[in-house]
């Protein structure tokens, strides 16, 4: 059964390639610089002009370093800011972008927005081999709501567990598609930081942090009568 529930509408590492290569042109510099002190003739030193030139060249290089290194280490100061954030969302439900959400404790949750009534809508559901379990037709009013499925397919058969992923054809009452924007619900069990963006965690499902719209406390997972007892 389906319910429609109302609700309220690689930088670092490219920055050490540059800071080697401004390294390694400092240092190349710095020697050739006294090299040439060293070889120059007594009796035709080096052009003062020229000399102060170099020397600018010498301090422009070094600052460039020293600005490269600030603004890495600023860089990584908020990819660990960043981070953090990603591992305070584990065991909290987020919404986010995408179609594709886990029958967790017999419920899969769905948030939808469209743009204006939809009185024809067709929801169709399929399992993560791409096959139809469950198909209906709802009126959709203009807002942000809710799809909540129980896990019954069309056939009666009660599911408990799995992927399924939720196509929401809607149509005015002429017939014309509106617009519709699917999001996912589900609870966080980690996170994945090895790249330059986190993924938080749900079931087999990486979802980037920034895909992530809204984060909730989750629920308590409510007790069966034999275990209460």
């Amino acid at each position: 059964m389906v319910d429609s529930v109302s609700g309220a509408s690689g930088t670092g590492s490219s920055l050490g390639t540059s800071r080697k290569t401004i390294a390694d042109n400092f240092d190349t510099f710095l020697q050739l610089l006294i090299t040439q002190l060293k070889n120059q003739n007594p009796l035709e030193p080096l052009d003062t002009n020229q000399f102060t030139q170099q020397l600018v060249q010498f301090t422009s290089v070094e600052q460039q370093l020293k600005t490269n290194e600030f603004l890495e280490a600023m860089m990584q100061s908020a990819q660990n800011t960043t981070n953090a954030q990603a591992v305070s969302y584990v065991g909290k439900t987020v919404t986010a972008s995408g179609a594709s959400t886990d029958l967790v404790n017999g419920t899969a949750t769905w948030i939808y927005r469209v743009e204006n009534p939809a009185p024809n809508t067709t929801v169709t559901i399929k399992d993560a081999n791409g096959n139809v379990v469950y198909t209906d037709t709802l009126s959709l009013a203009a807002g942000t709501d809710q799809i909540i499925w129980d896990g019954t397919t069309s056939t009666g058969e009660k599911l408990s567990s799995g992927r399924f992923t939720v196509t929401i054809d809607a149509r005015d009452s002429d017939g014309r598609y509106v617009p519709v924007t699917t999001e996912m619900m589900g609870v966080v069990e980690g996170v994945d930081v090895s790249g330059s963006e986190p993924y938080v965690l749900i079931g087999n499902l990486r979802i980037p942090l920034s895909s992530v719209s809204a984060v909730h406390a989750t629920a308590p997972r409510p007790v069966p009568e034999d275990e209460a007892a």
